[in-house]
């Protein structure tokens, strides 16, 4: 592929010039940074970076390519790719496409060959914010007059691009576990139901699920409570997703109406978000959100480190209910990452225990889920 020089400019006028290999492109979106240092491809068809411009902060992305089996959804799900270097010879025994083939196969936009650490830098201090990343027109005031029109994530909601029209039964029923390389099933009783609120869910939150025995069915975000009861579930699971968590009503009002149903309710990243919205408590923007692999969360002095991907969090400040206790924090900032209720069987996390890309200090919340739905 032909090298071809890149701009991107951010809305507070700063900008940087760099170098693509992709088709012809002009494409705006919110500019954010992840610190994990491996991923890539778990990263990119994570849903959750809909609608944003991802720096990897590693020195350099796609060394082993990318394969099938890694893909968190069905595409790239983010709107263009940032790095230092691009590895142009990439080796994997795993590997079917090299990262620049499988990003301009999906017309996805790679900008590579600038200074990611100025640019995070820069973001830290300033915050996260719009930029219009091109290899058209590299002319700073004109992509920089486009970002005039592009709207703020806050008050967005995308998680109706990607909760689907239809239902569908997860198939996959065994997950891969870094123990001796194997792959296990963890017995479960498959009479047990789990309905899964699709807010731009995960693969691997699907395949732990199923992991543990359960029949997993995946409806759209936008499900009424009676299409969900439709299906008599033992437990109900909301997945992360993108965009503001506050303009999710339709699923939040959903909530308060199944909560009295005492079915075993766990939230991921987005659903945890809209679990404690529907309890009462309130989510701001974070500066520049959390993402990456090396998050420390936890209370009194216990840790887990966690993958974490989100722009939004949880109030501390809410007035939360006397039945709702913190269970976790994030270490680095001392905002919300775990809330469970102490009468309903109802708790939440802020971050991904499902480890896609991550450490597996936290997928012992899935058994803790299992054993709610067991004994419900």
């Amino acid at each position: 592929m032909k090298q071809k020089p890149a701009l991107l400019v951010l809305e507070d006028g700063t900008f940087f010039k760099g170098w693509s290999l992709s088709h012809s492109y002009t494409v705006a979106g919110e500019v954010v940074f992840t610190t994990g240092i491996t991923g890539y491809q778990e990263i990119l068809t994570d849903p959750s970076y809909s609608g944003q411009l991802v720096i990897f902060t590693s020195p350099e992305i796609g060394n082993t390519g990318v394969n099938n089996e890694d893909n968190e959804s069905l595409r790239v799900s983010c709107s263009g790719v940032i790095t230092r270097n691009l590895c142009h010879s990439p080796n994997s025994w795993r590997m079917t496409l090299s990262l620049s083939q499988f990003l301009n196969e999906q017309e996805i936009p790679i900008l590579y060959g600038i200074d990611t650490r100025q640019l995070t830098q820069h973001l830290r201090s300033s915050g996260a914010m719009n930029g219009c990343l091109s290899n058209q027109i590299l002319e700073p005031k004109t992509l920089l007059k486009k970002l005039q029109e592009i709207p703020s994530m806050e008050g967005l909601d995308l998680v109706k691009q990607f909760t689907g029209g239809q239902s569908y039964q997860w198939e996959e029923s065994i997950v891969k576990k870094w123990r001796f390389n194997s792959w296990q099933k963890i017995e479960g009783s498959s009479s047990k139901t789990i309905i899964v609120l699709d807010c731009g869910v995960k693969y691997n939150i699907l395949r732990h699920l199923s992991s543990y025995g359960f029949k997993v069915i995946v409806l759209p975000a936008t499900s009424s409570v009676s299409q969900i009861l439709s299906y008599d579930p033992s437990g109900i699971m909301l997945s992360n997703g993108p965009g503001d968590p506050s303009a999710v009503t339709y699923l939040i009002d959903v909530l308060k109406v199944l909560f009295d149903k005492k079915i075993p309710i766990f939230g991921i990243c987005m659903g945890h978000q809209i679990i404690a919205l529907a309890l009462g408590a309130k989510t701001f923007k974070l500066k520049f959100g959390h993402r990456g692999i090396n998050h420390p969360t936890g209370v009194f002095q216990k840790v887990e480190i966690t993958s974490q991907n989100h722009g939004f969090a949880v109030s501390a400040e809410s007035s939360f209910d006397d039945q709702i206790q913190i269970t976790h924090y994030n270490l680095n900032d001392y905002t919300i990452a775990g809330i469970v209720h102490k009468k309903l069987p109802i708790f939440s996390v802020q971050y991904h225990p499902e480890a896609s890309p991550g450490p597996h200090d936290a997928d012992f919340f899935f058994s803790i889920f299992s054993q709610k739905v067991n004994s419900n």
